[in-house]
């Protein structure tokens, strides 16, 4: 009895180590398993910080397209304002043109008839 006794003792000791090297490992992993946690937590929070530092950004960016597209309002009726002023500078130096040939042809009209006078 007492051989069978020593012998369930050893068993019971095997089995006893064979658990604290598994509850070992098994803590070992847990801790390995905290630490990716926390390392993808931190990647998370970065990537975060970063899609709202772009979001952001896309904001300004928005602004900006919005008062380029004013400006470009503005600047396009600029032209269309300098555009009709020059048609009609344009049209006014037509009949400038043609009162000053007319202007012409009657001074060419008077001026023999003076000289003959």
């Amino acid at each position: 009895l007492q051989w069978q006794a020593e012998q369930t003792c050893r068993q019971l000791l095997r089995t006893q180590e064979e658990h604290e090297q598994l509850l070992q490992a098994a803590v070992e992993q847990a801790e390995g398993l905290e630490q990716s946690l926390r390392n993808a937590e931190a990647v998370l929070a970065e990537r975060a910080a970063q899609l709202r530092d772009a979001q952001a950004q896309l904001s300004r960016n928005k602004l900006l397209i919005e008062e380029l597209h004013g400006e470009n309002r503005r600047f396009a009726m600029a032209l269309q304002a300098a555009e009709l002023r020059q048609k009609s500078m344009e049209e006014k130096n037509q009949l400038l043109e043609e009162q000053a040939l007319a202007l012409k042809q009657l001074i060419g009209k008077i001026t023999p008839a003076s000289l003959s006078g």
